[in-house]
């Protein structure tokens, strides 16, 4: 489960879901750790919690928050699971590095990677893990500086320069990440610490017919059979601080590490997910329900539904283009079929209709009383006038940003923008020298996972889904040449556009830095096309022409929040995901997706040979796994009736950036690790649906008959705390809490 690519507007209008219109259900709600003493603390302990808040975040005493990453600022999320840095994630989230290490001769994809020793490790170029240090409430700092006649541009520069200046503080000159986010539509504020750690190897990974079992086939579906993890180690220098990636270096010796429990689920136990969602909309108008389901979702399965389809023609035919576009067929995969569900759910579960309601009865009680009129009276009609007066450049900005985008050398192309300001001034040597570093760098790793043929009839069918699909007044001046001088034969343009481009190769761009010209550059096609489509239109045209209704969608959920949390006051509200740490709770549990359906809560071995199909690759199934499976070789990681649970369900409340998240029992235990979502429940992100919406996870029992059974990696078994309850009940000592 990917962070879905959201654009700009609806980003910025991720805002808090009110919990009053229905009651409030423990499992629903992505919950900030520094208000779980104040808000969830005593439901929690109801439900199976023996942790206290002060357990699970402190900033004076190690907690259960300080095992818990976040992979590149938001990607994904692990956890430590050893004293000596051992991280655990999912498959997917480490898929670019299985991948990047992979080659024809050493397929890790195919056959799986594990470390024997520390030695054996392989370093993650580009990946970080930051760890949260603390939260600091700077709502009133911020909001003494802010009026409510102020414009929305002034509003939000004034944010922009105290966001600096906290982040500034708070960084102890460096040392930290700061990070000021916004909350409930820009109404409070706080400030988040990181400390991040940039030296990151690869441990271990299953082979993809264990880590990526089901492929997109069973992709958000339930029952699933899937091994979706991966093992990583954080490196710090000799006193424990990040630093490069250096042979020097030392396993990082973390606050915390989450011990393991070998007791596995049971229907109806208490679980609770610790990560860093993404994004959710919970508070989408009505108005944004319908442009997503008129517009933008429908445009996005189209224009990947055609990427996928050509990516997959050259997978298929060459092992080695396989290798290097697998990450990619992934990352635009996982979302194709995301935005299916999610707009079958918003239609089969009438959102549009829940939505309008809400804002009429919202309407309704702000009529009664002249001062909220005065107050929140504009906030739908902003809404309203917003998305109608946005309404035309939301095709073009969804183009944009899936076709355009949906070709390499133009994505590689827009790194030279940076060199073509730097040229501009050609006695600033420095600059120069800093723009050609960068863009040597970049063209370094995009080469390195590059096929020229398939990029080709990628670009080729882009430009022309573009042509065909985008009113006329916003096709790019390269476009409209194009499409005359070539009479509408995209091939034929585009094999002539990578012959002249200079970015066709690595040798071509190495060439063109070694005596870098401006002339050069702005001549390129490649480079005039994705400045015409992106620098010119993108950014310039359309985001100045939308720019006046996104301040009107901006004002009105902004109104609209305080206004629903003011006239719903004795309730509990939860902000929207914004890649900060959050707590979810609930319960283990099945589910009814059907009339005359239900699904149990757990999955076991036995549906992995049920599923076998050795013609299909995304169910093939290992020889020596199989063989495991068959003669019940489970070791010490079955269940009380000899079965291997493979994967679980829970009414946990995740999206996008959990992908990873560490499942916990009541004790702060790992029991799993969250990787999906379900089918019947894909509208959750906007409507969250508390019959439906389940956390699809991995469990730890089966993680642990993989990395020891099946890899026989029993150096990486022997540095976790493995944990079995006794028979016998005994009083729970608190806090569980590990410190080193």
């Amino acid at each position: 489960m990917n962070n879905k690519p959201i654009m700009k507007r609806i980003v910025i209008l991720s805002l808090g879901l009110l919990l009053g219109m229905q009651g409030l259900y423990a499992h629903e709600g992505m919950w900030m750790l520094n208000m779980l003493k104040k808000i969830n603390e005593a439901e929690m302990k109801g439900l199976g919690l023996k942790l206290s808040a002060e357990d699970i975040y402190s900033i004076n005493q190690s907690s259960v928050k300080d095992a818990i990453g976040r992979m590149n600022y938001g990607m994904c999320t692990v956890e430590m699971i050893s004293a000596e840095g051992l991280t655990l994630t999912n498959h997917h989230c480490a898929y670019d590095a299985i991948q990047s290490h992979s080659s024809v001769e050493n397929d890790y994809l195919t056959d799986g990677f594990w470390a024997m020793s520390k030695k054996e490790e392989l370093p993650v170029e580009g990946m970080v893990i930051s760890y949260l240090v603390r939260i600091d409430d700077v709502t009133t700092r911020v909001n003494d500086q802010l009026t409510t006649g102020m414009p929305e541009g002034e509003r939000n520069a004034v944010i922009r320069k105290l966001s600096q200046e906290i982040s500034q503080e708070l960084s102890q000159d460096g040392k930290y990440d700061v990070d000021v986010k916004s909350f409930f539509g820009g109404n409070e504020f706080y400030a988040f610490t990181y400390i991040t750690y940039k030296d990151v190897r690869l441990v271990g990974a299953p082979p993809s017919s264990i880590g990526k079992f089901g492929g997109d086939t069973d992709n958000w579906m339930w029952p699933r059979h899937t091994g979706d993890f991966s093992l990583l180690r954080v490196y710090a220098d000799a006193e424990g601080n990040p630093a490069d990636y250096s042979e020097d270096n030392v396993p990082y010796a973390p606050r915390h590490f989450l011990p393991i429990s070998m007791n596995g689920v049971q229907d109806d136990d208490f679980a609770m997910i610790l990560g860093f969602p993404g994004s959710t909309d919970r508070y989408l108008s009505s108005y944004g329900v319908k442009e997503a389901l008129d517009i933008e979702q429908p445009t996005r399965v189209e224009i990947r539904g055609e990427k996928l389809r050509l990516m997959k023609e050259d997978m298929d035919a060459d092992a080695a283009v396989r290798i290097k576009y697998a990450s990619k067929y992934a990352g635009v995969s996982n979302y194709w079929k995301y935005f299916q569900g999610q707009s079958r759910g918003l239609k089969r579960l009438k959102v549009y209709d829940k939505k309008l309601k809400q804002e009429n009865e919202f309407n309704a009680w702000v009529a009664k009383d002249p001062k909220r009129v005065e107050t929140y009276g504009e906030a739908t009609d902003l809404l309203k006038n917003g998305y109608l007066g946005s309404r035309p450049f939301v095709l073009p900005m969804t183009y944009v940003e899936e076709a355009a985008f949906g070709s390499e050398i133009l994505t590689l192309a827009i790194r030279g923008y940076r060199l073509s300001l730097a040229l501009q001034n050609p006695d600033d040597m420095n600059a120069i020298e800093g723009a050609k570093a960068i863009l040597a760098n970049r063209a370094e790793g995009h080469f390195k996972d590059y096929n020229l043929g398939t990029d080709k009839k990628v670009t080729a069918r882009m430009f022309e889904m573009y042509s065909d699909n985008v009113a006329e007044i916003y096709h790019p001046q390269f476009l409209k040449d194009a499409k005359k001088k070539y009479k509408g034969d995209w091939t034929k343009y585009v094999d002539k556009m990578f012959e002249k481009s200079l970015f066709r190769s690595e040798a071509t761009v190495n060439a063109f830095l070694a005596a870098p010209t401006l002339k050069q550059l702005e001549a390129d096609p490649a480079f005039q096309a994705i400045k015409q489509i992106y620098f010119d239109l993108y950014t310039g045209t359309l985001a100045q022409e939308i720019g006046v209704y996104e301040e009107m969608m901006e004002k009105g959920y902004r109104l609209l929040i305080a206004g629903l949390r003011e006239m719903n006051a004795d309730k509990a509200y939860y902000p929207d995901a914004n890649s900060t740490m959050r707590l979810t709770y609930g319960k283990v549990g099945d589910y009814v997706p059907a009339d005359g359906m239900r699904y149990d809560f757990v999955t076991t071995t036995d549906g992995i040979l049920e599923k076998e199909d050795p013609s299909n690759e995304e169910f093939i199934v290992p020889a020596k796994l199989k063989e495991l499976i068959e003669s019940k070789d489970f070791g010490d990681y079955a269940n009380e009736n000899g079965e291997m649970i493979v994967c679980f369900i829970s009414n946990n409340d995740i999206t996008g950036g959990n992908s990873g998240s560490p499942v916990l029992n009541g004790k702060g235990e790992l029991i799993g690790l969250a990787f999906d979502g379900n089918w019947e429940a894909m509208s959750g992100d906007i409507a969250f649906e508390p019959e439906l919406q389940r956390t699809i996870s991995v469990d730890i029992r089966y993680v642990l008959f993989v990395i020891d059974k099946y890899a026989g990696a029993k150096n990486l078994i022997k540095e976790m705390q493995l944990v079995k309850a006794p028979k016998e009940p005994v009083p729970y000592l608190l806090p569980s809490i590990h410190t080193f």
